[in-house]
């Protein structure tokens, strides 16, 4: 963890998760002790397990969007540490039908936690003195989302929209291939080339890297098969 004197919020840790290796991520403010959770998945132990190793308390758990490997835990998670569920109004319908999702890729799912409060583009998601920004980034799902950290080292946090080299899928329902194009190239490639990428599966990366590297973005777009 980073200097208490420290203004802002730091990433903490970075891991990935069950049952599909989403990136569950902590980002927190050194001087309150407050951490926020980012698709946490589906092991919660593992997260609770963080937050304590750390000592820190959650205050939000967001979500990229309401796939099941990013948001399986949710409901515990948010028993047991108080702490509200948080996503795009546009993905309470995916989130709402978690068990068939669930039925389908045959991994067990209990009842989704409430939806606390909805994100919108250009919300803030606050956390002691520092905050993340929602940039609504629709494509994968309609209501997926990218969280921007800013700071000495910002970080964005793109989900499933943008992966190292890759991009999300648009083939489950509500899926649009335009949408996401759009997203990225409008909204995330728009962004300083040194903003340290975190996707929600895989690799690190940088908007640079992507801007010049990815495959299916600018010039070379063209769909993913």
């Amino acid at each position: 963890m980073a200097d208490s004197h420290a203004m802002g919020l730091v990433l903490v840790e970075t891991f990935p998760v069950a049952p599909l290796g989403c990136n569950c991520a902590i980002v927190a403010d050194a001087a309150t002790r407050a951490a926020i959770v980012l698709d946490p998945g589906g092991e919660p132990d593992r997260v609770l397990e963080a937050l304590s190793r750390h000592g820190l308390t959650a205050v939000a758990l967001v979500h990229t969007h309401a796939h099941l490997d990013h948001c399986l835990s949710s409901a515990r998670l948010s028993r047991e540490t108080g702490a509200p569920i948080l996503m795009h109004e546009d993905d309470l319908s995916l989130y709402a039908d978690l068990a068939r999702w669930g039925r389908m890729f045959g991994v067990p799912v209990e009842a989704p936690g409430t939806v606390d409060r909805t994100l919108a583009d250009g919300d803030l998601v606050a956390c002691g003195s520092g905050s993340l920004e929602v940039l609504h980034t629709p494509g994968h799902t309609p209501g997926s989302i990218c969280f921007r950290l800013e700071g000495e080292r910002g970080v964005l946090f793109s989900g499933d929209t943008l992966f190292r080299r890759s991009v999300g899928r648009t083939d489950f329902p509500g899926g649009s291939w335009d949408d996401l194009v759009a997203s990225i190239e409008t909204r995330i490639l728009t962004l300083p080339g040194d903003l340290l990428v975190l996707p929600g599966h895989g690799e690190e990366t940088t908007i640079a890297e992507e801007s010049r590297l990815n495959p299916f973005v600018g010039d070379r777009s063209r769909p993913l098969a």
